[in-house]
């Protein structure tokens, strides 16, 4: 399933992409026990199934049909825990920067204040100079994990978002912690749909793409990763417990603005739109 949130009367609705619309689950009166908000889906046992079900026995048109062109997305995650983020986890990303290769997942974070949904407006910050985009796959888990295999690791998502790991490279690199650069308001963008996982079966094989003032700039595939999605959870669950919930921002492939001989950084007025293959374009415009 697509799934996705959106603006409704100042309040945030569960809607999921069909064909014919976006379905608001909530105006489509579902009996007791369907789930009516992204949260309920990611968290309660058997809540996806029952929405699957509900859904297929919905007519083929309703006033809580709607036309997606005219909805306002909210961020395609449900309030996680934990957003995490992995640094420098694609070879040629890490080539373009002149850093080695992490032995390995090199973490970070950001909060949830940096959270905004697709075709949003983020603001630079006046004393912000040196601001840079990041395509990036997101992983939503599922399950709580806890020392899980690699092996194992899959079984523990619930499923998968086109995200930008937008990046102010001046207050990043000011000291040697990287996360005032990385979360500063609606500084990741997400959306707009999270697209659970039975229809993503190889992770590590998705395209991925940013476009700057529609010049494309990023074009790589998730192969590129240096650490893989089953890897970073596995290895992420061995330090910590993972939550239904939560983020795992997978890292970003070459072609950012920071890897550029002579960098034009993102002003007011451009227009960025981060792709990964079959998830949605994210697209966030700055002011």
């Amino acid at each position: 399933m697509k799934l996705l949130q959106f603006y409704a009367n100042s309040e945030i609705r569960l809607g999921v992409k069909t064909d014919a619309g976006v379905i608001d689950v909530a105006a489509a009166k579902p009996a007791q026990g369907v789930p009516t908000s992204l949260s309920d889906v990611i968290r309660s046992d058997g809540a996806l199934q029952k929405l699957q079900e509900f859904v297929a026995s919905l007519p083929d048109s309703g006033d809580w049909l709607l036309d997606e062109s005219t909805l306002e997305y909210a961020p395609s995650v449900a309030s996680p825990e934990k957003i995490i983020c992995i640094g420098l986890n694609y070879k040629k990303h890490a080539e373009e920067t002149g850093s080695q290769l992490p032995v390995a997942p090199m973490i970070f974070a950001k909060f949830g204040n940096a959270l905004t949904g697709a075709n949003g407006t983020v603001t630079v910050p006046p004393n912000m100079e040196k601001t840079d985009y990041e395509a990036e796959l997101a992983v939503v888990i599922g399950r709580e994990a806890r020392n899980v295999s690699v092996e194992d690791a899959l079984d523990y998502v619930f499923g998968y978002c086109s995200a930008n790991d937008i990046s102010a490279r001046d207050w990043q690199y000011r000291t040697k912690q990287f996360l005032l650069g990385k979360t500063p308001d609606k500084f990741f963008p997400i959306g707009p749909y999270l697209v659970t996982s039975d229809e993503v079966p190889n992770p590590q094989n998705l395209n991925i793409k940013t476009w700057h003032n529609g010049e494309l700039r990023q074009n790589s595939n998730t192969a590129d990763m240096v650490f893989s999605v089953a890897y970073s959870v596995s290895y992420l669950s061995e330090h910590f417990t993972l939550k239904p919930g939560d983020v795992i921002s997978t890292g970003t492939p070459s072609g950012v603005i920071n890897g550029m001989e002579n960098p034009v950084w993102i002003k007011a007025g451009d227009e960025v739109i981060t792709e990964v293959e079959g998830l949605g374009q994210c697209v966030a415009r700055f002011e």
